[in-house]
């Protein structure tokens, strides 16, 4: 049973982060990732959302960790998921699967 249904947060640009020249945009990045979620935790609600960290929503919480990611130079794309930097660059499915885990939530089996 999911304990809480967690946000995850997708922080990018539309230009790649010059350290990311053959990984795929943070756009696509958001858009795999949500299939993959999906896919993976079936029936088991999640927000998942994306920030373009050069033109942020007014929401302030957002808006400082956009400004974070561009200050220290993270690669993006960053995903959080509540509030905690899973994936940088290029994130890792099995740390994301993982921290979800962590909240209740379960491998279905396909049927």
């Amino acid at each position: 049973m999911v304990k809480k249904n967690v946000d995850i947060v997708v922080y990018g640009a539309e230009q790649l982060c010059p350290s990311c020249v053959n990984l795929p945009s943070s756009r696509e990045t958001f858009e795999w990732l949500e299939a993959a979620v999906s896919r993976k935790f079936p029936n088991q609600e999640f927000q998942i959302s994306y920030v373009d960290i050069y033109n942020p929503p007014e929401d302030e919480v957002r808006k400082e960790f956009a400004q974070r990611v561009v200050n220290e130079d993270m690669f993006y794309p960053v995903v959080l998921i509540e509030d905690e930097v899973v994936g940088e660059g290029n994130p890792r499915l099995k740390t994301i699967f993982a921290t979800m885990e962590k909240y209740g939530y379960r491998e279905e089996a396909s049927s």
